[in-house]
């Protein structure tokens, strides 16, 4: 596409001063990587983009910003190249390019839709079973949402490889995995160059909100997921069929989990709205509004299905909770869930250089 090639070209317009300039060597895993190279090929870029965890430190620091001639802005350059991969590499293709122009939309329908199919589907009666499964039998839930859970693993891995294709990256190693995870689970890249933190909401002002909110989504995610994973397991393994008490460990968990999620998310997007829009992926902004916001209302309808789940109202919540599990789900590989994804990967990448 032409304005694919279009942004390629300017981003590696400006990598090619800044590999000239080597100001913000130490700022985060970039510079090493773009320093490291006399020439930049697409997939070159690609990969500099997706190491890019859009701080904007360097952007603050930068000599050659407008007003000079240069007109340096890396950060929406590779934002931009970053964007542009995602859609690219997504899989199917038709469904990324869909959810960039119109995730708000995408994501609200998806909701309603899936909430109101969960509605319809109670009348079919469930099995006798208790709390939630009085409402949709277990089998019902396991036969909706297995395959919602395997799709967009599939679609990722099939990104992912389109991705170490394009990069050219050699064979992935364990030993650079485990570094790629410690640097992931550290969020290192977004403590800024010298770990004060990065300027995303303000360049005169240095914080780890945005680390701390990330991680908080992180590990909040990972908390349910293996909220989840335990009952499963307590499920078919040890014949403990839900629902389960507070001090159970799948709903310690769950709900540690959804706070986390839900607390990171509101400052996500408090963040987002305070930052320079002109210092990220043209275009971008409502998608990652969508995500985020998307990824939230998963974590506070599940709460409230909690608080709510011996009254009148627990039905009803039911459905709207698992309409937004089920939406997250299928749109994972075209929203900046995926983001993660990629990210590891470029990091685990950048480990073998």
């Amino acid at each position: 596409m032409q304005m694919q090639s279009d942004l390629l070209q300017e981003a590696r317009r400006q990598a090619e001063i800044c590999n000239a300039c080597r100001y913000c060597e130490g700022y985060c895993s970039v510079f090493p990587a773009l320093h490291a190279e006399r020439a930049f090929s697409d997939g070159d870029l690609t990969q500099l983009a997706n190491l890019c965890h859009n701080c904007r430190g360097c952007y603050y620091a930068c000599q050659y910003t407008a007003p000079h001639e240069f007109e340096l802005n890396l950060p929406q350059a590779l934002a931009n190249v970053r964007q542009e991969s995602w859609e690219d590499l997504a899989f199917p293709q038709v469904a990324g390019r869909a959810f960039q122009k119109n995730g708000v939309a995408i994501a609200v329908v998806a909701v309603i839709g899936f909430a109101v199919l969960f509605w319809t589907a109670k009348s079919l009666g469930s099995e006798g079973g208790e709390g939630f499964y009085a409402v949709l039998s277990h089998n019902a839930m396991v036969a909706i949402f297995l395959p919602a859970f395997l799709f967009p693993l599939v679609s990722i891995a099939i990104s992912l490889r389109r991705y170490l294709k394009r990069v050219d990256a050699e064979p992935l190693k364990p030993a650079h995995l485990v570094k790629a995870l410690k640097q992931a689970a550290q969020m290192r890249n977004l403590k800024g160059g010298h770990g004060d933190g990065c300027n995303f909401e303000d360049e005169d002002r240095f914080t780890h909100a945005r680390r701390m909110a990330h991680q908080a989504v992180m590990y909040g995610f990972l908390l349910c997921f293996t909220s989840t994973s335990v009952a499963t397991v307590m499920h078919y393994v040890l014949d403990l069929p839900a629902p389960y008490g507070l001090f159970s460990l799948p709903k310690l968990l769950g709900l540690s989990g959804g706070l986390l999620l839900v607390l990171g998310c509101v400052e996500l997007i408090r963040l987002k709205l305070r930052s320079d829009r002109a210092l990220g992926a043209q275009g971008a902004f409502g998608a990652e509004i969508a995500f985020v916001g998307l990824l939230g209302f998963v974590g506070l309808s599940g709460l409230l299905l909690y608080a709510l789940g011996q009254t009148a109202a627990m039905p009803l919540l039911l459905a709207v909770h698992l309409g937004a599990v089920l939406a997250f789900f299928l749109l994972t590989p075209f929203t900046k869930m995926a983001h993660g994804f990629y990210r590891l990967t470029a990091l685990v990448v950048d480990a073998q250089r």
